[in-house]
C-alpha cells in the first residue's frame, strides 16, 4: 500500500514509464493507420519519455515531488516529438503545475494533478479529437479520482486508472472514424497506458528495463574511483538506417574500440551507447549507416570528480540554456524547415530556408532540435516550414522556449514546404508572408506512392506487405502490384482539381526507367499542366507528386 509519493518515487515511476513505452515502441509503431512504413508514435512517444527519464537521471536524491515534477515536464516539453510526444508533455506539464511547491501527494493530490494534466492537454489542442490519447487519459483521470475519494492507496488509485483507460482504448476504435476503417485502436492511447504500467510497477517496488539493458545507460560513479575507468567518453547517438549494414557490423566495430556497449535498433533507427577513447572515430563509422539523429558524449574522468557531481543540475541546465541562446538578429524574416531527402534539403536551400531539420516521416525532431535552429536563424522573426502533419505540434512548442517570434507555417508535405517557399519574400512583411505562405500551401495536393509494411484491410482495401499504396491528401486512393497502375489513379484523380503545374519528387529506390513512365503517363493524363520531375531522395516514399 502507497500512501504518499515523493520526489525520489516519482523519479522511479517515470524511470519505469519510460522503460515501458522503450520495450513497447515497435508495437506501438504497428497500430499506424495505413500499412505503410512510417508508423513513429511509439518511437516518438518513447524518445520523448527518454528525455524526462535522462533529465531526472541527474538530478540529486531527496527531491520535492515538485521538483521531480518540474524536471520531467521541462525535459518533455523539449524533447517532445510527433503529436503523440507533444501531448505527452502537455500531460506532465499539467501534472507538475499542480504540483507546485509540494513536498509530497497524497492519493486525492494525485490524482487531481493527473485530472490537471489532461485539462492542460485539452486546453492546448487546437481541435481535440475524441478516440485518441486524448479520450483515454481522461477516462483513465476521472476514474483515478472516483477511487481516490475511497481509498487512500495510490497504487489502487492507479490501477483504476488504467482499467478505466483500457477499457476506453478498447472503444477508439468505434469512436475514432478513422481508426474503425483500419480496424485498429489508437496508438498514442495504448502508449500511454504502457506508461501508466510501468509508473505502477514503481509504486510496487519492481524496476522495469529497457530492452538491451537501457536502464542503465548513464554511469554510476559512486562505487569506484578514477582509476576504475576504462576508457575516457561515454558516447551516446541514434543513427537513422538508410543503408544496407546492420546493427550486429556496428557492434562489432564497437567492440574494437571500447566496452559498455548499447545497441538497440528497430526498422528506422539505431541507438547505441558505447564507453571509448576515440569518439570522433565511433561517429565517423555511424554517418555510413545513415545520418546522426542525436549525439552526446560526455568525459567520464570529469564527470567523477565530487564537484561535478554535486553540480550537475545546475551546470546542465545553464549549458543547455547557452546553447540555445538566440543568435544576434541581422534581418527581419528567416526560415527553418524539416525534410528528408538530399535532394529536397538541396530545394530547400536553394530557395532561401536559413536552417535544414533532416527529418520527417519516422523520425520526426522534437521540439528541441527545432528551436536549435530557430535560435541560429539571425530573423527577429522566424517561420517554421514543419513539412509533416506529425510536426506541426512539436514546432508550436517553440514558441514558449524562445525570445524570437515564431510563425509555423502548417505544411503538411515537403511540395506544400516548397510552395509556401516559392511564395516567401524576404523583403516583405511577416504578415503579408504568412498569409502567402499559408494560401500557398492550401492550392497544394499530394501525391505519394510507397509499398506496404504488412498485411492490412482498410476501408474496402484487402491489401497484402509488398503492394503498391497511392495516398492522396492523406486518403488511400488505390493498391496496386505496380507503381504504374497506381499513377493512373493518381493522374485521374489530380486531373480533377485542373492543376497548372506538377513536380514529381524521385525517392529512394525510384529507377529512371520507371520515373521516365511516371513523367510521360502525367504529361498524357493531364495535358494542360506543366510537369518536372526533381530528384528528391526522400525516404519510405518513391514518388511524391505535387499538383498545384
Amino acid at each position: 500500500m502507497t500512501q504518499q509519493i515523493t520526489g525520489d518515487l516519482l523519479k522511479a515511476m517515470i524511470l519505469n514509464g519510460a522503460a515501458a513505452i522503450e520495450n513497447h515502441k515497435t508495437e506501438i509503431n504497428e497500430l499506424n493507420v495505413f500499412p505503410v512504413p512510417d508508423g513513429d508514435t511509439g518511437t516518438n512517444m518513447s524518445l520523448t519519455m527518454s528525455a524526462a527519464a535522462s533529465a531526472l537521471r541527474e538530478s540529486k536524491p531527496g527531491l520535492k515531488i515538485s521538483k521531480a515534477a518540474d524536471i520531467a515536464a521541462s525535459a518533455l516539453l523539449r524533447g517532445a516529438r510527433g503529436n503523440s510526444g507533444v501531448i505527452l508533455s502537455l500531460l506532465f506539464r499539467g501534472f507538475a503545475r499542480h504540483l507546485k511547491d509540494c513536498e509530497a501527494a497524497d492519493a486525492p493530490m494525485f490524482a487531481a494533478a493527473i485530472t490537471a494534466g489532461v485539462e492542460s492537454a485539452y486546453r492546448a489542442v487546437m481541435k481535440p479529437a475524441e478516440g485518441t490519447i486524448l479520450t483515454v487519459s481522461r477516462l483513465a483521470a476521472a476514474a483515478a479520482v472516483t477511487e481516490a475519494e475511497r481509498s487512500e492507496d495510490i497504487e489502487s488509485v492507479l490501477e483504476r486508472a488504467i482499467a478505466a483507460g483500457r477499457e476506453a482504448l478498447a472503444d477508439t476504435v468505434n469512436i475514432n472514424p478513422v481508426l474503425k476503417k483500419a480496424g485498429v485502436v489508437d496508438a498514442g492511447g495504448k502508449g500511454y497506458l504502457f506508461i501508466l504500467d510501468g509508473m505502477l510497477r514503481a509504486l510496487r517496488g519492481e524496476v522495469v528495463e529497457a530492452a538491451g539493458g537501457e536502464t542503465a545507460e548513464k554511469a554510476d560513479f559512486a562505487g569506484f574511483g578514477a582509476e576504475d575507468i576504462t576508457f575516457t567518453y561515454c558516447t551516446e547517438f541514434i543513427v537513422s538506417r538508410s543503408s544496407s549494414k546492420t546493427p550486429p557490423q556496428l557492434r562489432a566495430f564497437l567492440e574494437k574500440l571500447g566496452d559498455s556497449i548499447v545497441v538497440v535498433d528497430d526498422d528506422e533507427i539505431i541507438k547505441v551507447h558505447v564507453h571509448t577513447d576515440d569518439p570522433g572515430a565511433v561517429l565517423t563509422e555511424a554517418l555510413t549507416y545513415g545520418p546522426l539523429l542525436t549525439v552526446k558524449i560526455e568525459n567520464m574522468r570529469e564527470q567523477h570528480s565530487a564537484k561535478i557531481l554535486e553540480e550537475t543540475e545546475t551546470q546542465q541546465s545553464g549549458q543547455n540554456e547557452a546553447a540555445l541562446d538566440p543568435v544576434p538578429v541581422e534581418k527581419d524574416l528567416g526560415v527553418v524547415a524539416i525534410c528528408a531527402g538530399d535532394g529536397m534539403a538541396s530545394v530547400f536551400r536553394d530557395l532561401g530556408v536559413d536552417h535544414i531539420i533532416l527529418g520527417g516521416q519516422t523520425m520526426n525532431p522534437s521540439a528541441e532540435d527545432i528551436l536549435a535552429k530557430v535560435n541560429l536563424t539571425p530573423a527577429e522573426t522566424v517561420f517554421i516550414l514543419p513539412n509533416n502533419k506529425n510536426i506541426i505540434m512539436a514546432a508550436e512548442q517553440c514558441k514558449a522556449l524562445t525570445s524570437r517570434r515564431i510563425i509555423v507555417i502548417p505544411s503538411k508535405s515537403m511540395p506544400q514546404g516548397v510552395s509556401a517557399m516559392l511564395a516567401f519574400d524576404p523583403t516583405g512583411t511577416a504578415e503579408d508572408n504568412e498569409q502567402a505562405m499559408t494560401e500557398a500551401i492550401s492550392r497544394v495536393h499530394t501525391a505519394l506512392i510507397t509499398s506496404a509494411a504488412r498485411d492490412s484491410t482498410f476501408d474496402g482495401h484487402e491489401i497484402t506487405q509488398g503492394d503498391y499504396l497511392a495516398l492522396l491528401d492523406d486518403n488511400l486512393l488505390a493498391t496496386a502490384k505496380d507503381t504504374l497502375s497506381l499513377v493512373d489513379a493518381i493522374g485521374k484523380a489530380l486531373a480533377a482539381f485542373s492543376p497548372e503545374f506538377l513536380t514529381i519528387f524521385t525517392g529512394e529506390g525510384a529507377d529512371s526507367a520507371t520515373s521516365e513512365d511516371v513523367l510521360r503517363r502525367l504529361s498524357a493524363m493531364i495535358p494542360d499542366a506543366e510537369v518536372s520531375m526533381v530528384s528528391g531522395g526522400q525516404p519510405v516514399y518513391s514518388y511524391m507528386i505535387s499538383a498545384e
